[in-house]
């Protein structure tokens, strides 16, 4: 089979997330002067990834919206009756600091130019477009990308099919055509594979990868590896190194 285009998930795959989420709330609390009420910094960072998940958990299954989720968030967080623009304004300041640690993986720029010539890329995001193309035109890369999809205006999340077929559609190719390229076993590497895409695990050993039972992607260490798997497309040669 023929790989003629790639699509990206961005955060933690391309963009260092964990790194800035991580450095922009403790920047932020130290700022709000909060960081004493959880005991640590790691303890409030842990509350406010917790928070997040299970936030973005409701929104995913269609029972808050993006901006209501970032208010929950604050809310959960806190552990505070606020209003709309008290949380607003709260999440406003945070993301000044987070935005201040923004930065690619240094092996995405390579990798991107490695493919340049020879495949077509787009972006699939369990994000929102405001927010995803405001990050990639930050960081240099939004012109690089043909299309770039994002949950809130899809309606459906990865790992639902319809997200990854989504991409595929707006590409005009057949899944067997598209390579999905993402940092999350299940979310990523799960949902393409069962879409009928490459799929393709980049573990950057964050604490969110960890490996299923079975064998759906191939597991690469580093984007450096990602041109040779791409053009020689193993599917239905060499076994997989996911699991």
């Amino acid at each position: 089979m023929t790989i003629r285009a790639v699509v990206w998930d961005v955060d933690d795959t391309l963009f260092d997330y964990t790194t800035a989420d991580r450095e922009g709330m403790r920047a932020h609390l130290a700022a709000e002067d909060l960081l004493a009420g959880y005991g640590s910094a790691e303890a409030a960072l842990l509350r406010w990834r917790e928070a997040t998940d299970q936030q973005w958990a409701r929104f995913a299954a269609g029972e808050n919206t993006f901006q209501g989720q970032r208010r929950d968030r604050v809310r959960v967080f806190l552990d505070a009756e606020l209003t709309d623009a008290q949380a607003d304004a709260w999440f406003q300041r945070y993301l000044g600091h987070y935005e201040a640690a923004w930065s690619l993986f240094p092996d995405v720029l390579p990798a991107l130019e490695a493919l340049a010539a020879s495949h077509r890329h787009a972006v699939l995001s369990n994000s929102s477009l405001v927010v995803q193309e405001h990050k990639l035109r930050t960081l240099g890369l939004l012109d690089r990308f043909e299309t770039v999809l994002c949950a809130a205006e899809l309606g459906v999340s990865k790992p639902e099919a319809g997200a990854f077929l989504a991409a595929c559609e707006a590409l005009g190719l057949p899944p067997h055509q598209v390579a999905y390229v993402g940092d999350h076993p299940e979310i990523d590497g799960r949902g393409a594979a069962e879409a009928g895409m490459l799929s393709v695990w980049i573990d950057r050993g964050t604490a969110r990868a960890r490996a299923v039972g079975e064998v759906v992607a191939h597991r690469i260490s580093t984007l450096a590896e990602l041109p040779a798997l791409v053009r020689a497309d193993t599917r239905f040669g060499a076994p997989s190194t996911f699991g």
